[in-house]
């Protein structure tokens, strides 16, 4: 009987997808973890003013994607990594402020699910609809 090893051939481009995959995105535990941990990263929320005030990771710093430019980024701190997050798998603020503050030289990484898997996942929130969490478990 062959090992899985043998049945299925390594896949380089397959390789190249997972390792990109995990060293351009984080999941909530991850960010939880880093936070905690004292990493330099900086959440930052890409949705409106409005959304955010409605309900936010807490501390993250609000960067409406449609306001990034070299002005408004003008004072973030470049040593950091900004961990970029929206609503969840149904929006792509996200995508479009990593994609913005990528160009403007900054290290990000996506929030993978967003402010729904964030909650999902046992976590607080912030705002006028916060929620308080609960003992997070990641089953990673």
């Amino acid at each position: 009987m062959h090992g899985p090893a043998t049945r299925y051939p390594m896949n380089a481009d397959q390789l190249n997808h997972y390792r990109s995959k995990l060293a351009f995105e984080m999941d909530s535990w991850d960010v939880h973890e880093a936070l905690t941990s004292g990493e330099r990263l900086v959440v930052v929320d890409g949705r409106t003013a409005e959304a955010y005030a409605r309900e936010h990771v807490p501390g993250a710093l609000n960067l409406p994607h449609r306001e990034i430019d070299a002005d408004s980024t003008a004072t973030l701190d470049r040593s950091r990594t900004y961990v970029c997050y929206c609503d969840g798998i149904g929006c792509n603020a996200s995508t479009k402020t990593a994609l913005k503050l990528l160009q403007l030289g900054f290290e990000v990484r996506e929030l993978i699910g967003g402010l729904d898997w964030w909650k999902r996942d046992g976590y607080p929130t912030e705002g006028d609809h916060s929620h308080p969490g609960k003992e997070a478990v990641c089953g990673c």
